[in-house]
């Protein structure tokens, strides 16, 4: 059985060109505090246009585990990267309100390949059509389009009027869809898909958005708990 961390994915905004500023205040944590003690086993940071994606690898949901201490060092990091880090939500309030929420998983039944990949795609979403944007999904997951990408996980987020798309997939066959969209028109079904999307999704930066890999967001800082080992978690 595959196992797969659970996910948070936090939502800012980010003064564009300070990933430099921001990625080095972690990179001087996650490595002292041990932050897979308390069940944090690998993290993700990316930036996009002006905002900041944190995505959270967990051991397990805390919903399950009851692990829900704050990370090591959090206020010190909090302090550190503020000059260049700020709220996306117009409610917020407190830290939680730039949590994303989760929305939407599929996830193909049996094993998949070692070689995956994860893609963090965003765009603005029309404010209260997560269901809509589900129901989309959803209908197409159902069919053979997934196989025929290389999909092997897809978890979708909203928060406010941000929709962020997690896409795990076979490295491989990834690579290969990527190099036939570059060169050929995309598939009827991935256009019946973004048909279907558009009264509910678009553009982040419609101004300077010309393809789908336009929405694709770029890790600028990866971490993983190096003595924790997924291959373990999944014979369990």
């Amino acid at each position: 059985m595959t196992w797969r961390p659970f996910r948070n994915v936090i939502v800012c905004h980010m003064v564009p060109g300070s990933e430099d500023k921001v990625g080095p205040v972690f990179g001087q944590f996650d490595p002292t505090t041990r932050p897979q003690d308390l069940g944090v086993v690998g993290r993700m940071l990316l930036s996009y246009e002006d905002l900041y994606i944190h995505v959270i690898e967990r051991k397990e949901d805390p919903e399950i585990s009851g692990q829900r201490r704050g990370l090591p060092a959090f206020q010190q990091i909090a302090e550190a990267i503020a000059p260049y880090v700020t709220p996306y939500p117009s409610y917020w309030q407190n830290p939680s309100h730039s949590v994303a929420k989760q929305f939407y998983e599929w996830l193909p039944e049996g094993d998949v390949p070692e070689d995956r990949e994860l893609t963090v795609i965003v765009q603005r979403m029309k404010p209260g059509s997560e269901a809509d944007i589900a129901r989309v999904f959803a209908e197409s997951d159902a069919t053979g389009l997934p196989t025929e990408t290389g999909v092997t996980g897809r978890w979708l987020y909203g928060i406010e009027d941000c929709f962020v798309h997690l896409l795990e997939q076979d490295a491989a066959k990834a690579a290969a869809v990527r190099a036939d969209h570059e060169s050929n028109a995309p598939a009827p079904a991935f256009i019946k898909v973004m048909e279907a999307l558009r009264p509910y999704v678009s553009p982040y930066r419609p101004e300077t958005w010309q393809s789908p890999k336009d929405s694709v967001a770029h890790v600028f800082y990866r971490w993983q708990a190096e003595d924790w080992h997924p291959e373990l978690e999944a014979a369990r």
